[in-house]
Formats: structure tokens, C-alpha cells, sequence
């Protein structure tokens, strides 16, 4: 497992401009973030058209645009990491929705352990929608979300994320769980 205070070390000193500083970072998080775009990708169709290395590569190609991002910590890196991921799914589910007129749209899996016995295969893009709607009520929650389902974050990495109490993380993610099963039951 990498060194929590060295990956912060080399985010900092990315963030200040060291380019050999992203080289050794890149190293050190690979196997992370290809855990983080299986994670991903399991959920999709078998005809999906991006593996993971490509889902990588492309999270990190708009990452590195972020020249002056003020990165917190390791925690802090994943989560726009899978922020990132969420993007690139969205806007190629969105790209073959529009090609394909409405028809076969990509579709993941969402499971709500405590919440929905089994799981229920949902269209990606319902889901963005509902995070909207959900970020239009309540930001936090919307956050906690991401980076829970889609960016893998612990409970406590979440909490050191967003600088919140685990028990509200808990607290928040069991509301937004119930508000999305509820939003994407009706669509």
C-alpha cells in the first residue's frame, strides 16, 4: 500500500510545478486508480467500449490540465480522480445516447446494500441526473456519493476529505442512498 504523507508530499510538489514530482506520483497511485476504473467499469455492459487502462489514461489526461489544483491529501487526489471517471463515463454515454437516438444508452449496476435487497441495473446518465438533483439540495451529500460509490473512499477518508465527522458521512450517505433509490425508482 502507498505511503499516505509521501503521495501528499509528491501532490504538493506537483501542485507547485515539480513535473518529476507527477512522474513519481503516477508510479505510486497506478494501481489505485486502476482499482478505482474496475470498479467502474464491472457495473457497465459487456459492450462497453473503454477498458480500464484507457478509463486511467483519460482521468489522468484532464487531470493533468489542473495545473494549480491546492491538493489536500492522497484522500483528496481519489476523489477527483473518480470524480473524473464519472465524467468520461458520462460524457461517452451521452455521446452514444445521441448517436444512437435514445436507444441502448449505457447501463451500470447501483447497488444500495442496506437499501435494495438486489441490485437494479440503472442507465448512467439517470444517475448523473439524480446526482444533480441531489447536489441542487444538498452538496454534501451529493459529494459523499462520489466519492463513496464511485470513488471507493472508506468512511474515514471521506470524513478527512470533506473535514466532517465519520458519524455524519454515515449519517448523509445512508440519506442519500435512500433519496437516489427513491428518485431512480420513479424514472
Amino acid at each position: 500500500m502507498n505511503s499516505s504523507s509521501e503521495v501528499t508530499q509528491l501532490l504538493l510538489a506537483w501542485g507547485d510545478g515539480d513535473n518529476s514530482a507527477l512522474e513519481q506520483l503516477a508510479l505510486l497511485v497506478q494501481k489505485e486508480l486502476e482499482r478505482i476504473a474496475r470498479h467502474y467499469l464491472q457495473a457497465e455492459q459487456s459492450g462497453h467500449l473503454l477498458q480500464t487502462t484507457a478509463l486511467v489514461n483519460e482521468a489522468w489526461l484532464r487531470m493533468i490540465d489542473w495545473r494549480q489544483v491546492n491538493w489536500q491529501n492522497r484522500a483528496h487526489f481519489f476523489s477527483v480522480a473518480a470524480q473524473l471517471m464519472r465524467r468520461v463515463l458520462v460524457d461517452e454515454a451521452r455521446e452514444r445516447h445521441a448517436q444512437k437516438r435514445g436507444g441502448n444508452a449505457l447501463r451500470v449496476s447501483f447497488s444500495v446494500a442496506a437499501v435494495v435487497a438486489d441490485e437494479q441495473g440503472i442507465e448512467l446518465l439517470a444517475l448523473d441526473t439524480a446526482l444533480l438533483e441531489l447536489a441542487a439540495l444538498d452538496v454534501r451529500k451529493a459529494q459523499i456519493v462520489e466519492l463513496r460509490f464511485f470513488g471507493g473512499l472508506s468512511v474515514e477518508e471521506v470524513a478527512e476529505v470533506l473535514q466532517i465527522s465519520e458519524r455524519t458521512v454515515l449519517r448523509d450517505w445512508e440519506f442519500a442512498q435512500t433519496w437516489l433509490f427513491n428518485e431512480l425508482s420513479q424514472s
